[in-house]
């Protein structure tokens, strides 16, 4: 494949299994080197990039000695040691080219709970503004089987749609999707390209990609995690990691399987906010207001008159134009106290009337959606 969707890509996130960064409980020093390289490379280009890394148990499962990992406890032992190994190994990897790294800890409560949701998104928002390289993983020294998502495959995909990315790499140990099993079947067909995924594609990942011993994620949940970005936005490049430049070779040609998606990660989030928020109160506004998100604006505190209904940070609410017709509806980054406490103000006047320095809009313009 001669082009990719690296050229029009604005934001990625790149995904990285246990088999790739770690070997016998060490890390592949050599390889993250050239992961790094690739990454800067992108970041010269203009690309923000957020990797999402497993690791952590596969490098701290040697320090618990015989007892292994086989228990949830020793799992999670593992990860504690293992994370700042992982860390570590990451961070050197990119200090030859002066980019810090910043680690995130995620859990599946913090992309599937709208208040957690909107921290994560602005604290890893903050850290590409930064410049730095956003380090995620599954926080598996606190997660338990119930509340995790089990591989970085589908936590990857959260993260890609929870930051609008336009494209998410799935490192692995496979070079995309075949019609079967490649190791069992050798006349299976490599498939290059996809609009769109069936049933028919899961049954071909049946089997496929086995785990390489350290890993938890196989082909059939790369497909459940390309479902996932499809669906807001993000194409989905599935491909071997175990190369020396791993991102330089997708550029280069080398043999992947691309899931385009349909639409933008802005459209795709649009129609998400419009047809699956369900308000839990509303906010009255002037009609400044009104007409200024009607132009793409987010919501101040200065435009706001009233606040009906008891809401947290997080909620869905409705915008209503002075008329009481609604005119949109978002996700907004105060209470309704406090947005009682803030009615009218300026931005400046909000921190010293609440005591703390929040979000500079009540609702950003990316939380929300304006009914035309």
């Amino acid at each position: 494949m001669t082009d990719t969707p690296f050229a029009s890509a604005k934001r990625i996130v790149v995904k990285t299994g246990s088999a790739l960064v770690a070997e016998k409980g060490t890390p592949r020093h050599a390889w993250l080197e050239k992961l790094a390289a690739d990454i800067v490379g992108l970041r010269e280009r203009g690309l923000e990039v957020i990797l999402v890394s497993s690791g952590a148990v596969a490098l701290g499962r040697a320090s618990l000695g015989s007892a292994g990992t086989r228990r949830l406890d020793q799992k999670q032992a593992a990860a504690a040691i293992g994370q700042l190994r992982l860390m570590s190994a990451i961070g050197g990897a990119f200090e030859p080219h002066g980019v810090v790294i910043g680690q995130a800890l995620l859990t599946l409560g913090d992309t599937e709970n709208r208040r957690r949701w909107l921290n994560a998104r602005a604290t890893l928002e903050t850290l590409l503004e930064a410049g730095t390289v956003p380090v995620i993983n599954e926080n598996d020294t606190v997660a338990t089987d119930e509340i995790r998502y089990g591989d970085n495959d589908r936590l990857a995909a959260r993260v890609a749609q929870m930051m609008g990315a336009d494209v998410l790499v799935l490192l692995s140990d496979i070079d995309g999707l075949y019609t079967a099993d490649p190791r069992s079947h050798p006349d299976a067909t490599h498939i290059p390209h996809l609009n769109e995924l069936t049933t028919e594609h899961d049954a071909m990942a049946t089997g496929a990609n086995a785990e390489a011993g350290v890993g938890s994620g196989g082909m059939a949940t790369k497909l459940a995690a390309a479902r996932i970005a499809h669906a807001a936005g993000c194409s989905t490049l599935i491909t071997i990691g175990n190369r020396e430049h791993p991102l330089l070779s997708i550029e280069s040609g080398a043999r992947c399987t691309l899931i385009s998606a349909a639409t933008t990660p802005a459209n795709a989030r649009a129609a998400w906010l419009a047809g699956h928020l369900t308000p839990e109160g509303s906010i009255t506004l002037d009609e400044g207001a009104a007409k200024a998100l009607r132009g793409g604006a987010s919501l101040l505190a200065v435009g706001i008159t009233g606040v009906t209904g008891s809401f947290e940070r997080g909620a869905a609410v409705a915008l209503n134009a002075p008329s009481g017709r609604t005119v949109g509806k978002g996700v907004t980054a105060y209470s309704s106290s406090e947005i009682q406490r803030v009615i009218g103000c300026h931005s400046e006047e909000v921190e010293a009337i609440l005591g703390y320095r929040g979000r500079p809009a009540i609702i950003h313009r990316d939380d929300m959606v304006v009914v035309r």
